[in-house]
């Protein structure tokens, strides 16, 4: 698997067939998934509105690459900090740290993982993961509060009803049903059932 840059510059390559520029999009999305992969696809594709047939909105794709962009922005500013943290930390005798980034996964899928593909936070990805990040710097418990949205957890170890985001992160995964013809869908892009795209 090669990087996200390397990725996102063959989305934008307009001389690639759609097909390579989707297959692009796909990797770029394994980098940066703060929902978890399936989640963060249909995100990407309801919010960038990719066509069934790509030839339809090419544009779509680049829409798509430019929002995983700045998710990773906001990420990688974050994991910049944390690390001068930990050299200044370390430096007065602090070897272990208080507490584990979020973002510490493949993919980043721990930051406000999704069990269920179709059932996660509509906001902008950026927005929601900063979001997600300044409520655990603050400290705000992930078993009394659901720190995408904010709203306080009724019952502990369950996703979001609101939002879809389970507080166990991707362990949550073995404990999801399974929903394949569901993700077969969302994969083919066909969502004829699509709410209002979230980006311009």
């Amino acid at each position: 698997m090669t990087s996200f840059p390397a990725q996102a510059r063959r989305v934008r390559d307009s001389t690639l067939s759609p097909q390579r520029r989707l297959y692009a999009l796909r990797e770029c999305a394994l980098h940066c998934a703060p929902y978890g992969f399936r989640a963060t696809w249909h995100h990407l594709v309801v919010a960038a509105r990719i066509p069934r047939s790509l030839s339809d909105d090419l544009d779509a794709l680049v829409r798509a690459a430019d929002e995983l962009q700045r998710t990773r922005d906001v990420v990688l500013q974050r994991a910049q900090e944390y690390a001068a943290l930990r050299r200044r930390e370390k430096a007065t005798g602090r070897r272990l740290p208080r507490t584990s980034p979020p973002w510490n996964s493949w993919g980043w899928s721990r930051i406000a993982y999704c069990p269920d593909p179709e059932h996660h936070p509509t906001g902008p990805l950026a927005t929601v993961v900063e979001a997600v990040l300044d409520r655990h710097d603050a400290g705000i418990s992930v078993d009394r509060y659901c720190l995408a949205c904010g709203i306080e957890r009724r019952r502990q170890g369950l996703a979001c009803p609101s939002c879809g985001v389970h507080p166990d992160g991707p362990a949550a995964r073995w404990r999801a049903s399974p929903a394949e013809e569901g993700w077969q869908r969302v994969w083919r892009r066909e969502l004829d059932d699509r709410p209002t795209p979230l980006v311009p």
